[in-house]
């Protein structure tokens, strides 16, 4: 047997198996890295978070990727390099923080690495009948391979789409797995760049994973444009300002929120173009730059809280627990507890999963259930295993 084919057949009949996994968000802040060790599958899976850091990226390599994010067009050469690039700076990164928690690269038995983001292209959002959904990861998981000397598990999103997906939200794996009760009706709530939620309900209902919206991307932009900050730490600015109900009309007339779920979207929609289009139409554009992020952090509010009353039955929600960046923003935790009295808010901490990691977490899960699982049937969504190998040798 092909060697490389007989140490997946090895790592596959391990009791345990000790993973790496790895995100990258459209933040940009940096690349989330988890060990975690597994044992068994699908709603069966034990695991246990050994270590975790997120390693920020400097200046230059966002400056590098920036030039390539969400714009429909690039330099074909620098896409062409920077792939190669982001694989070999991250598995720099795994590498240091391996030596940081003495564990030798040896003893890991796979990387699951989701890449970075460039561009997502549902057909909804690129609108040409003639073309699939699409969407595009970089950061070569072969280069990762062969530099850790570990096998890596990458390129997750393509085997969903393939199979008739959007290639997102992928949440909704792990959160079924993690998240699952059988008498509270649950969302699990990520606010990255996106948001997007997976409904849980107790009854046998539909489950429903879905994006609802901008998260911290447009939040996170209007902090670079008008205060040189990369983010609104703490809630600080959007605090200091007041929300503009006119701007925030026209925000939320997307024909997006409109659309049946499930459906996918991108900071290829949501951008400060998209803000300033709003701000035209609702003849807010002498706003200052305080009200203007305070109004953006209600967008983010109010999209969550519209798909929630659409779809989620909120008169009987138990229970709502949040990951990604925005679960630290005090304006919108304390938004959607307003609007949304009726369920517990907390973080991802209540099922023993670290909020910030909890999406470096979901593809090391994913990885595992590439090695070991059977695809899951979950309501319409597809039933496949994701992910492709790359083997150091």
């Amino acid at each position: 047997m092909n060697k490389n084919l007989q140490q997946l057949f090895t790592i596959a009949q391990k009791e345990e198996r000790l993973a790496i996994g790895l995100m990258s968000g459209t933040s940009l802040d940096g690349l989330d890295i988890a060990l975690c060790r597994f044992s068994r599958h699908g709603l069966g899976t034990k695991f246990d978070l050994l270590h975790f850091i997120t390693i920020a990226y400097d200046d230059t390599f966002k400056g590098e990727v920036i030039q390539l994010f969400a714009k429909k067009q690039v330099d074909l050469e620098k896409l062409c390099m920077i792939n190669a690039y982001i694989g070999i700076y991250h598995a720099q990164l795994i590498l240091d923080a391996l030596q940081q928690w003495n564990v030798a690269p040896a003893d890991v038995d796979f990387i699951a690495s989701h890449g970075q983001t460039i561009y997502h292209a549902p057909q909804r959002l690129h609108g040409q009948a003639n073309y699939p959904n699409a969407t595009l990861q970089i950061g070569d998981g072969d280069h990762i391979a062969v530099k850790t000397g570990i096998i890596t598990i990458s390129d997750f999103r393509q085997k969903h789409i393939a199979a008739g997906g959007e290639g997102a939200p992928l949440a909704l794996y792990g959160d079924v797995i993690f998240g699952s009760h059988p008498t509270e009706n649950r969302i699990l709530l990520n606010i990255g760049g996106i948001a997007n939620l997976t409904y849980l309900p107790a009854n046998g209902a539909e489950i429903i994973c879905c994006d609802t919206g901008p998260g911290n991307t447009m939040i996170d932009a209007a902090c670079r444009q008008y205060f040189n900050r990369p983010y609104d730490e703490d809630a600080k600015i959007a605090l200091s300002g007041q929300v503009n109900e006119s701007l925030l009309n026209a925000l939320l007339k997307e024909s997006f929120f409109a659309q049946p779920a499930p459906k996918t979207t991108g900071p290829e929609l949501f951008s400060l173009a998209y803000l300033e289009k709003a701000r035209q139409a609702s003849n807010t554009t002498d706003l200052t730059a305080e009200d203007i992020v305070a109004t953006l952090s209600q967008f983010t509010v109010q999209s969550i809280v519209d798909f929630i009353n659409t779809y989620c039955q909120p008169e009987t929600l138990t229970r709502i627990l949040i990951s990604g960046g925005g679960a630290k923003n005090k304006f919108v935790v304390d938004g959607l507890t307003k609007l949304l009295p009726q369920a517990t808010i907390s973080d991802s901490n209540y099922l023993g999963v670290d909020p910030d990691a909890k999406e470096a977490i979901l593809f090391a899960l994913l990885g595992n259930e590439a090695l070991v699982g059977e695809p899951m049937t979950i309501g319409g969504n597809p039933a496949v295993l994701m992910g492709k190998f790359s083997f150091p040798g």
